[in-house]
């Protein structure tokens, strides 16, 4: 993408005042859904809500439900319930990675061990399934669940993948659609769940947060190529031994002798700085980034066009912008 095509910055202030009093409204379904009076897990809580995050996925609830036709109190619900189970999955998930900062702060398992951890985020997912259980959301239950249950599949594929080293396109985008847009699809499904949309515009709310989830997730598969400070080292993936679109593309396009020498650099595991740097030309060189962005844009571009179904509102607007900052973020 040359200098003058660069779309204009879209921070999240932009959109997220069109339900400011809306998102004020979930924080307090939030902190009312994971009080606690127990000592020690109170204190862990805390210091973990202490640390927020953009809430992107509570913020595409209540905007796909204002879109759908309104915001009610089971849209609060809603997205406190996709924030309740997504929590649990990031207090698993650095567990899981040996991670010991989440946010710039130290993660949980890195202050009070992965045992708290593990316990932490059971805590979270029971806290969800309590809410949901306790009002007789079932419909917004059971797609949550099949989100949850893709998630950790695309996970366990992901770590097969790496252990054989397996690099086609079609499987990491199964991965990356299970593991990554399943949650944003929910996470809009349920808005419009909560709506009471007809089904289909909940088919289209539900498509749009899928093709909007592959196009976050590139994104962040483009971050392991960049030169600056995102949120997460540089060359983390490439460490993993995960294959990412970028190095996917770059590979079927180069002649044998090439793909040879970088799939060997891979597998030996060898992370030195002057390795890493070898992968990043030869992506480059072969036009792997661009690639991953074109179909970064690609998938956005769907995402957009299925809002057109909508009525003209504020909200929809919002949820177009929302799109167009998930390929321009920096982290």
């Amino acid at each position: 993408m040359d200098k003058d095509s660069t779309p204009p910055k879209i921070a999240l202030r932009d959109f997220q005042s069109v339900v400011k009093k809306d998102l004020e409204e979930f924080s307090h379904h939030f902190k009312e859904a994971v009080k606690v009076e127990h000592g020690l897990l109170n204190m862990v809580v805390r210091y973990f809500l202490r640390q927020k995050g953009k809430r992107i996925r509570p913020l595409l609830v209540l905007l796909t439900a204002k879109t759908c036709g309104g915001v009610r109190e089971r849209s609060y619900r809603a997205a406190a319930l996709v924030e309740l189970l997504h929590t649990a999955t990031l207090v698993h998930d650095d567990v899981v990675d040996e991670s010991e900062k989440r946010r710039g702060v130290f993660s949980i398992n890195a202050l009070w061990g992965n045992k708290v951890a593990v316990l932490l985020g059971d805590y979270f997912l029971s806290r969800g399934l309590l809410l949901a259980l306790d009002h007789d959301d079932f419909d917004l239950l059971r797609v949550l669940s099949n989100a949850v249950k893709r998630m950790s599949e695309g996970e366990l594929r992901q770590v097969q993948r790496a252990r054989s080293m397996d690099v086609d396109e079609a499987s990491y985008y199964k991965i990356i659609s299970d593991k990554t847009a399943s949650l944003i699809s929910a996470c809009t499904r349920c808005g419009a769940l909560s709506a009471d949309a007809d089904p289909e515009s909940l088919q289209s709310m539900g498509e749009f947060g899928e093709q909007l989830g592959l196009a976050f997730q590139i994104r962040d598969d483009l971050f392991d190529y960049g030169t600056q400070e995102v949120g997460k080292p540089t060359g983390a993936d490439i460490q993993k031994k995960l294959v990412t679109l970028p190095l996917i593309h770059a590979l079927e396009v180069a002649d044998s002798s090439d793909r040879q020498r970088i799939l060997n650099i891979i597998r030996k595991g060898r992370k030195s700085r002057q390795n890493r740097q070898t992968i990043y030309e030869f992506v480059e060189s072969t036009g792997g980034l661009l690639y991953a962005q074109q179909r970064m844009e690609e998938h956005v571009k769907s995402a957009q066009s299925l809002l057109r179904s909508f009525p003209e509102s504020e909200s929809r607007r919002a949820m177009h912008a929302l799109s167009q900052y998930v390929i321009t973020r920096k982290k």
